[in-house]
């Protein structure tokens, strides 16, 4: 069995045959990322001329902005380590960035450079010694890096009434649980968020923050997603916390440019201790962020207006995509709640488990696994993201369309305006196909064994146009 074919809970423990190799305990029975899995599972089961709509990777289907590519192009010929907290110019870009977008006093020289902001999350848990704080559905590598270093690792339930968010009161009530009241944490926030789309707003974020404030609680705030928030509204919680938040960023959802890797945090300076042991870390391990990358990356946080329209763009296009998904999902009973931001949607089958459970579906692996055998609809299941195996959850990530020819039929429409009824039919033909099955096949009849909708006499599903992108 392939690292791929693991994507719904394989082990590393069972990759040899020899009982005694001598593997990190931490390590043990930890699989590939569940979203590389499934991206890799797809790659092969294309290969064998199987349809499948790519909706497990949360990969950007935009283009990176030209005038980003330009600049890479442009210092290309760069070849010197630059520092490992990273290139000045690109410092105080991302400070300015800061600064203008989120209203929050970073300075450049409290800004660290990594290679993606997933290495820096994990030379963060590495270097900071304290619990980690992880409100569900998370992310799913903030779990496995915690467990990979030793870490202690408390959860605390969202619940789809409250739209999957954490509340001051959730928190309140975990930290008076603990008994401990300035025991070292580490609360990660991510928003908008993945797996689901959904977002703070600045009342919530002030409630928690005043929490985190009195038990002296770290925050690392995952904003990855902030320029993509439907409205450009998008509120920092270091606002309102400044001096213990954490902000993370970088280039790979905003800018469309995840292989490019390359990730920022801005400390609060009374964590100067915490970035100065990461960047320790990162001189004896990655040493510093590819040169080209850096110098493009700046470009991209100077921002600027064609940046800016671009950016308005995107929105409005992934809005109107999670829009219309999630009413063709209500139709069939999922509960989902509509995206404030990002590319997900986080799907509750709950209403339709006695339907599912005659299917033998009695938990959210073994609903992704028969929805990828049966109509080659791949999404992740809602263990990936720390929810408990039996609830019958599942991320979809829409992003398996042609983001260049989006774009540029958004581009023809002028931002004052909405898109028309028939933008996602005429571009993001694969994104609303693979919701309409997932539709059709959570309704299906238990007796139904011809094939899954779609299928031909063979039970084969039928082609249609091949999805672009993943």
């Amino acid at each position: 069995m392939s690292l791929a074919e693991q994507a719904f809970g394989g082990i590393l423990g069972e990759m040899t045959n020899n009982k005694h190799v001598s593997i990190n305990l931490n390590i043990r029975g930890i699989g590939q990322s569940p979203t590389l899995a499934i991206n890799e599972l797809c790659r092969q089961l294309q290969s064998r001329g199987r349809t499948v709509y790519r909706l497990g990777l949360g990969q950007s289907p935009f283009p990176v902005p030209q005038p980003v590519v330009e600049a890479l192009k442009m210092h290309a010929h760069e070849k010197d380590y630059l520092p490992v907290m990273g290139l000045e110019s690109l410092r105080k870009a991302v400070a300015h960035f800061h600064r203008l977008k989120d209203n929050v006093d970073v300075r450049a020289n409290y800004v660290l450079i990594g290679p993606g902001s997933k290495e820096l999350m994990f030379l963060l848990q590495l270097v900071y010694y304290g619990d980690i704080i992880l409100p569900t559905p998370c992310w799913v590598s903030y779990a496995p890096q915690a467990r990979i270093i030793g870490r202690h690792i408390k959860y605390v339930h969202t619940s789809y009434d409250n739209k999957w968010k954490l509340t001051a009161h959730q928190l309140r009530g975990f930290l008076s649980r603990e008994n401990d009241y300035y025991k070292p944490r580490l609360l990660v926030l991510n928003y908008p968020s993945n797996p689901d789309g959904g977002t703070y707003g600045a009342e919530e974020l002030e409630k928690i923050a005043k929490i985190a404030r009195k038990h002296e609680m770290l925050i690392l705030s995952d904003e990855i997603y902030g320029q993509l928030h439907y409205e450009g509204k998008h509120v920092s919680i270091a606002r309102f916390y400044p001096e213990g938040t954490i902000i993370s960023s970088g280039l790979s959802k905003w800018c469309g440019a995840g292989g490019w890797r390359l990730g920022t945090f801005a400390f609060p300076p009374a964590a100067d201790w915490l970035m100065n042991a990461m960047a320790a870390v990162a001189s004896e391990t990655y040493t510093s962020v590819s040169a080209p990358i850096q110098y493009a990356a700046a470009r991209a946080f100077v921002g600027g207006i064609v940046i800016e329209r671009y950016l308005w763009h995107v929105r409005r296009i992934l809005s109107c995509i999670g829009r219309q998904s999630t009413k063709i999902l209500r139709k069939a009973r999922i509960k989902v709640h509509a995206p404030a931001g990002a590319f997900y949607l986080f799907l509750d089958f709950s209403r339709l488990s006695e339907k599912l459970k005659k299917r033998k579906i009695t938990n959210s692996t073994s609903l992704c696994k028969k929805l990828l055998k049966e109509t080659g609809v791949a999404i992740l299941p809602g263990e990936s993201f720390q929810r408990p195996a039996e609830e019958l959850t599942a991320r979809a990530a829409f992003v398996n369309f042609d983001g260049a020819k989006a774009l540029a039929l958004s581009e023809t429409i002028p931002l004052s305006e909405k898109l028309p009824e028939d933008f996602g039919a005429t571009c993001c033909t694969p994104v609303f196909e693979a919701v309409q099955k997932i539709a059709d096949w959570v309704n299906q009849e238990a007796s139904a064994s011809a094939g899954p909708p779609g299928a031909g006499k063979a039970g084969k599903i039928s082609q249609v146009n091949q999805p672009v992108g993943v």
